[in-house]
């Protein structure tokens, strides 16, 4: 009972300061323009995603000096995940060029990875390939953060794709019978869910690269560290997170063959093309949590609870995404 009481002040902090952030934004004009390439058509403020930031650090800054949390793991959520809010925050003000938004991108993460201990081979015994591993964490996690503020384009979609694939996990946590990975997982849906009640189409505020840029680090981080207690974890996150990983990494592939300057604001994802199609956001938003719920959820149990070969249940788990990619012609040059 002491845990849902937790969960439930954490949605109450954070739909609070949101109304408190929507409300400061207003007063000062930081609103989010229309323009050609937003997918919005009203004036919206932004910066909400800042509430997430906030309550969530502020958690388990408790938790840690409870001792329900390692320092190791606190610094990390804290100090990376700080670090790529307040570059967030501060590109959302005023824009950073691209390149200095990436060196406090990598310097974050690879701080966090060192204090989680490195990346642990996902693919079996290690081999004496300790700095391919870390390389590879250091570029995962990078992307992961990039991408999710790639896909915080539509009302609502981030929002609840963090607390469907923090759910999933939670699920994958408890039939397994390891109770104690459950707790971060929770907090950090707790803290989106009372975001999302501001956010949900049609959004009275936005997230802002603060807020999910933040999400996607703090996702990525969850990861890595449930692979030390199983590698096969960081599959089922890396299949909860298919829709976004799918269409984000698909639409960056076609626009770099195409020669397409990629740092630049585009809406040429799979999920802009569909909400354009449909005629509004939340179709789009709901369908993709219950892709994840329904579809990537079951293949994650599969993967970690009936041995599937983890590789195989990625690539089962990704093959209706691709076709979703194709289907709505993600990456596609945009016509004016």
């Amino acid at each position: 009972m002491t845990h849902w009481w937790w969960l439930l002040i954490t949605a109450a902090l954070s739909f609070a300061l949101t109304f408190g952030l929507r409300r400061y934004a207003l007063a000062r004009s930081l609103m989010d323009i229309p323009n050609a390439r937003s997918s919005h058509t009203v004036p919206t403020p932004r910066g909400g995603g800042v509430a997430i930031v906030l309550v969530f650090l502020g958690i388990t800054t408790l938790l840690a000096l409870a001792g329900a949390l390692g320092w190791s793991a606190w610094l990390a959520m804290v100090g990376a995940g700080g670090l790529v809010a307040v570059v967030g925050f501060l590109d959302d003000h005023n824009p950073i060029a691209a390149r200095w938004r990436l060196l406090g991108h990598f310097a974050a993460s690879g701080g966090a990875l060192f204090l989680l201990g490195g990346m642990p081979s996902v693919l079996g015994a290690s081999t004496g390939l300790s700095w391919l591993w870390a390389l590879f964490g250091l570029f995962y996690l990078v992307w992961l953060l990039n991408l999710y503020n790639f896909m915080d384009g539509i009302d609502g979609i981030a929002s609840l794709e963090a607390i469907c694939v923090c759910v999933g996990a939670c699920v994958l946590y408890w039939m397994m019978g390891d109770h104690a990975l459950l707790l971060l997982p929770a907090l950090l849906s707790a803290s989106v869910l009372g975001f999302l009640v501001w956010n949900w189409p049609p959004a009275k505020i936005f997230m802002g690269d603060a807020g999910s840029g933040f999400l996607g680090l703090i996702l990525g981080l969850l990861s890595i560290q449930a692979a030390w207690v199983n590698p096969n974890y960081f599959w089922a996150w890396v299949i909860l997170l298919g829709v976004f990983i799918v269409d984000a990494t698909f639409t960056l592939l076609r626009r770099l063959i195409r020669g397409d300057k990629v740092y630049q604001a585009h809406r040429s994802h799979a999920y802009q093309y569909a909400s354009r199609r449909v005629g509004r956001h939340l179709p789009v938003t709901l369908v993709s949590g219950l892709i994840t719920i329904g579809w990537l959820l079951p293949m994650a149990i599969w993967v970690t609870l009936f041995g599937l070969n983890p590789i195989v249940g990625a690539l089962i788990a990704y093959i209706p995404l691709l076709l979703l990619a194709f289907r709505y012609q993600a990456g596609k040059l945009e016509v004016a």
